[in-house]
C-alpha cells in the first residue's frame, strides 16, 4: 500500500506519501515487497491504460526530483531501486524510474523535503512511541496513514499523528469531509462543514439597553 500511495501520479499527489515508517521486525519484508511493487510499475502515455506512472510535469521539477534522489545517495540512504531515467522511447520525456530509499534517517533531506516526484525513504522504528515522534518531526502536515490490526493503536496513532487527513488501513480524500494542512501544509479546510464555512459572512449585533455599553 505504502508503495502504491507513494509511486501513484508519480508521486505528484498533494497526500502521496514519500515517507514509510516501517516497523524494524518487518523492515526487510517491507523492503522487498515495496521493491517487487516498484519494479512492477509500467511508466508510460498516461493516457494509456497499461500505463501506471506517467511523465514528471516539466523539467525543472524532474530536475528538481533528480537532484533530491542525489542528495539521498549522499547523505548514506540505500538506495534500493530506480534512481535513474528510463531509457529507449521514454528518454527524452520527463520520466523517473521508481525510486525506492532504504536505511533512511529521518534528518536526511529527502525525509523532510515535498519530493512531488516517484520516491519512498522507508525509515526503521523500533515502537509505537518512537513512530509517532519520527511522524510528527516534519515540517509539514497534510496526509498520512497507519497500517495496523489493532484498532485501540489506529485511533491512539490518529490522535497523536499531526495531520489535517489520516487513514486508517487505506487512504482517500473525500468532497463531504473537510481536507486542510497543519503546520506549514496549509491553513484552513476545504469540504465538509468547514468548508462552506469559509464562504459564509459572520455578523456581530450590540444592543444598548441603557445609558452605557459599559
Amino acid at each position: 500500500l505504502m508503495g502504491m500511495v507513494s509511486m501513484g501520479l508519480s508521486g505528484q499527489g498533494c497526500v502521496c506519501h514519500t515517507r514509510a515508517l516501517v516497523q524494524d521486525t518487518v523492515y526487510d519484508e517491507m523492503i522487498d515487497a515495496c521493491a517487487a511493487m516498484a519494479a512492477m510499475s509500467v511508466l508510460g502515455d498516461p493516457f494509456d491504460p497499461g500505463t501506471t506512472s506517467g511523465p514528471i510535469i516539466n523539467g525543472r521539477q524532474l530536475a528538481r526530483v533528480e537532484g533530491l534522489i542525489a542528495g539521498g545517495r549522499d547523505e548514506g540512504a540505500r538506495l534500493v531501486v530506480g534512481g535513474d531515467r528510463p531509457g529507449g522511447d521514454l528518454a527524452a520525456g520527463n520520466f523517473v524510474n521508481p525510486t525506492l530509499f532504504a536505511d533512511v534517517d529521518n534528518a536526511m533531506t529527502i525525509a523532510r523535503e515535498e519530493i512531488f516526484g516517484p520516491v519512498l525513504a522507508m525509515i526503521p522504528f523500533h515502537d509505537e512511541d518512537e513512530a509517532i515522534r519520527l511522524a510528527n518531526a516534519t515540517d509539514y502536515g497534510l496526509g498520512a496513514s497507519v497500517q495496523t490490526s489493532d484498532v485501540k493503536r489506529a485511533i491512539r496513532v490518529a490522535q497523536a499523528v499531526r495531520s489535517g487527513t489520516f487513514g486508517v488501513n487505506g487512504y482517500t480524500v473525500m468532497p463531504n469531509a473537510p481536507f486542510g494542512g497543519m503546520k506549514t501544509s496549509g491553513v484552513g479546510r476545504e469540504g465538509g462543514r468547514e468548508g462552506i464555512d469559509a464562504f459564509l459572512e459572520s455578523k456581530t449585533v450590540v444592543i444598548a439597553t441603557g445609558d452605557s455599553l459599559f
